[in-house]
């Protein structure tokens, strides 16, 4: 074996490890949203009307920033670990409506919810891989 290669099970710890905090992380971050939200609707400079929407969003930006810490973690196949961590969000979001609010999130409008968790989570896959493509130099003949 190669000095420069890892165990396999070393790298697949790695990226779960990356995948559970990136949730942990995407769960603060779209908690931290729905308080300013929260905060701005009670102060009158959003309606009520834009809970759902702005709940959505909160869910999108959490995953996002979640999703880009998980990728930067694991550093390979970063589309697939940023949608697992989504994922993680999303099964975070319904564990604590079931736990706390005795209601499913899904029958509740939860399939936007996880849409939105898993947009963000793919975006942050695809943008932050950071990896950049080498551009080849045309020869003049």
């Amino acid at each position: 074996m190669r000095k420069n290669e890892e165990d396999q099970t070393a790298i697949l710890v790695r990226c779960g490890t990356g995948v559970v905090l990136g949730g942990a992380a995407a769960l603060l971050v779209s908690l931290a949203v729905l308080l300013l939200a929260s905060v701005a609707i009670s102060r009158g400079a959003l309606g009520e009307g834009l809970l759902y929407q702005v709940t959505v969003a909160g869910c999108v930006l959490g995953s996002f920033a979640g999703g880009l810490l998980a990728v930067r973690r694991c550093g390979a196949r970063a589309l697939i670990v940023g949608l697992c961590t989504g994922g993680v969000l999303f099964l975070l979001l319904l564990t604590v409506g079931v736990l706390l609010f005795d209601a499913h999130s899904v029958e509740q409008g939860g399939i936007g919810l996880a849409c939105g968790c898993l947009c963000g989570g793919a975006a942050a896959g695809l943008l932050g891989s950071g990896k950049k493509k080498s551009v080849k130099k045309k020869r003049r003949k």
